[in-house]
């Protein structure tokens, strides 16, 4: 088995700073989720507010939204940076390009999700956020497949 030389293309620090975006969302939610938390008097350790609670008060609703639209967050960040730090390897420009698509989905979905619209506002978001993952996906997987030996 050869050895490979791995090197990072210039272009590659607009990769990395589209990964240093999703901090940046994770910062967001938890502004959301701890401001949330707050108005709805739910006391840690409790994840979410009780159906009950949720039905008969609007911040505990609300939190339960926050905390959602979080965990949905957390979910799905690890795959994101995977296929944007692959697919980064050979297509930097467009992964990068497509990362910051995503931090943006996802922030849009967050605000859409603790908006007054509830869960039904992460439709834009989700949507704008899903299609840019697919697409790293697909770089990535194109990235990987350069990377097999000849």
């Amino acid at each position: 088995m050869a050895p490979i030389t791995l090197q990072l293309p210039a272009e590659y620090g607009y990769v990395l700073v589209a990964a240093t975006s999703s901090i940046a969302v994770n910062i967001i939610h938890i502004i959301l989720t701890s401001g949330a938390r707050k108005r709805s008097k739910i006391p840690y350790p409790n994840a979410y507010a009780t159906p009950e609670q949720a039905a008969k008060d609007p911040a505990a609703y609300q939190f339960n939204c926050a905390q959602r639209a979080h965990a949905n967050y957390t979910e799905n960040v690890t795959p994101f940076l995977a296929s944007l730090l692959i697919s980064g390897l050979t297509y930097p420009t467009y992964a990068a390009g497509l990362g910051i698509t995503w931090t943006t989905g996802r922030i849009l979905y967050a605000l859409g999700y603790t908006s007054s619209a509830g869960p039904k506002g992460r439709v834009i978001g989700s949507t704008v956020g899903s299609l840019a993952a697919i697409a790293l996906f697909g770089l990535s997987i194109a990235s990987a497949i350069k990377f097999l030996p000849k």
